[in-house]
């Protein structure tokens, strides 16, 4: 089990230092692949709600539990022919799996043109990150998507992955990549057919409600830290309770409010999606404006958490 307090190390500096270079193979590419590939294939063979409810199941299976057992068997080969090209394999797969350089990249991204007054240029680039209209943004409204993309982004793309790779590190035959992965694929097929719209109303609810699941307990547990963090648990947590519950989302509201109390900011509203209103509940109190400062706060409240984490999970292998 030492082997994988190294594994957690170097993949973790690979995230900060190196992230997803554009360009380079990604597990979450070969993912988006398939998904893409079975979903067009289903949607065109399955015509009734009934039989797209249980190609949506069978979609989520074989995304989700291919993954895991893909990443499993790549590693024991690739153990088998070196053990130190198996450490290196594994860091590298378990690395991808974390986006909080992802994160910050793209939040630098918009908030650089937006800062030196060319807001134009950032709506373009926003729009690369998220599913709303961002044409007619305020600078304000930039800002805000910004900040909610980056805190709900902190359970599924960073904490969550690292959560199933520490519960894999404690089974002797899964280890820390494969149960990362997996959860991998289950977010990405949430964010590709997830959606309660056509086409994807049935064949994407399985997948929606098992990422819900799989996330529920990560979310939570992120949300304690964070408020931990602050040194203002009581009053996250009141926050938190009333107002993510208010949240359609059994964990991105729970996600962005959490940060939304300990910045004091104020998240949620109206957002635009092709044309059409959507109402969002307010998340934590308007006591201060956000701005950029708010985001590299998030960002850092987000990369404390993790090395928290990290940080308890080596401790705990050490001694088991």
């Amino acid at each position: 089990m030492i082997n994988n307090i190294y594994i957690l190390i170097i993949a973790a500096l690979l995230d900060y230092l190196i992230g997803d270079p554009w360009g380079w193979p990604h597990p979450v590419r070969v993912m988006g692949w398939i998904i893409s590939w079975l979903s067009k294939f289903f949607l065109q063979h399955c015509q009734s709600s009934l039989t797209q409810r249980l190609a949506g199941i069978v979609i989520a299976m074989i995304l989700i539990v291919g993954s895991g057992l893909s990443g499993w068997l790549i590693i024991q080969i690739a153990r088998w022919l070196n053990p130190l090209l198996g450490i290196v394999l594994e860091s590298i797969l378990l690395g991808s799996c974390f986006a909080l350089h992802s994160l910050r990249t793209a939040a630098v991204d918009v908030i650089q043109p937006l800062t030196i007054g060319k807001l134009e240029e950032a709506r373009q680039i926003l729009s690369n990150y998220v599913g709303r209209d961002t044409t007619n943004l305020s600078a304000a409204e930039v800002l805000r998507a910004v900040l909610e993309t980056v805190t709900e982004n902190a359970t599924d793309g960073v904490m969550a992955p690292l959560f199933y790779a520490i519960l894999g590190a404690f089974m002797p035959l899964v280890g820390v990549v494969p149960l990362a992965l997996a959860y991998k694929a289950s977010s990405t097929l949430d964010s590709m057919v997830g959606y309660r719209e056509a086409p994807y109303t049935y064949i994407g609810w399985f997948s929606a409600r098992l990422e819900d699941g799989l996330t529920w307990l990560p979310c939570r547990l992120t949300v304690m830290t964070l408020a931990l963090l602050s040194l203002k648990p009581v009053n996250v947590w009141r926050i938190c309770h009333r107002d993510a519950i208010q949240d359609p989302s059994p964990n991105s509201g729970w996600s962005e409010c959490a940060y939304a109390a300990i910045l004091g900011v104020q998240m949620g509203g109206i957002n635009w999606y092709r044309g059409v209103a959507k109402h969002k509940p307010f998340l934590g109190d308007a006591i201060y404006p956000i701005t950029p400062t708010s985001i590299h706060q998030a960002l850092q409240l987000t990369r404390y958490s993790f090395l928290l984490w990290l940080g308890l999970a080596i401790f705990l292998i050490r001694n088991s």
